[in-house]
């Protein structure tokens, strides 16, 4: 490790544009897209309830009845987290009802987006959807276009589409570099679920 002096001066200028809802992306192949997006749901709730705005999280991949961590403190805490798939494709009984699935949530969220309620909607693994061709890109590109002015939206999932990746206010990438998995160690409860 190289030990690097602290900076003493401020690295950038305040930027001058207006506030406005951003588009926000974490796409890669490493763990924390929807760890990250959380987190930022969280803080949005702690700083806007108070003067009623709301948080609203989807996942495009989770069955309505998950129970998982995030669940049962989003729950706690009045954050409202929808589950609209039945889980993983390769569990799926039917892929035409999990493509279905995918487009009677994509109405749901279109609506909260659209609504101008929400300060912020998360689309936790949107990206599969959209990639096994379930949803039509063109509708996503043009809610997240047309969203009212104050609406921040936060997507998740790998190989996000180009297309939303240049419309995009912010988007991370999160890198694999090494995965317990991989090494033979099983998913973690409170980690992975």
């Amino acid at each position: 490790m190289e030990i690097e002096s602290a900076p003493t001066e401020k690295r950038y200028e305040k930027p001058e544009g207006e506030r406005r809802g951003l588009l926000i992306v974490n796409t890669g192949d490493g763990k924390g897209k929807s760890t990250a997006a959380f987190g930022l749901a969280l803080r949005a709730f702690g700083r806007t309830h108070v003067h009623g705005k709301l948080v609203k999280i989807f996942q495009f991949m989770k069955v309505p009845s998950a129970r998982f961590g995030e669940h049962r403190m989003f729950e706690q805490l009045g954050i409202p987290i929808e589950g609209l798939g039945d889980g993983f494709s390769w569990k799926s009984q039917d892929l035409e009802h999990s493509a279905q699935l995918a487009r009677d949530g994509w109405e749901k969220a279109r609506v909260a987006i659209m609504s101008g309620d929400y300060f912020m909607v998360t689309l936790d693994e949107l990206t599969y959807p959209l990639i096994y061709g379930w949803l039509p890109l063109e509708g996503v590109l043009q809610t997240l276009r047309d969203r009212p002015q104050h609406t921040h939206v936060v997507i998740t999932g790998r190989r996000c589409p180009e297309e939303i990746i240049e419309l995009a206010d912010t988007v991370s990438e999160i890198k694999l570099v090494k995965h317990a998995f991989k090494a033979g160690i099983p998913a973690q409860r409170g980690i992975e679920d």
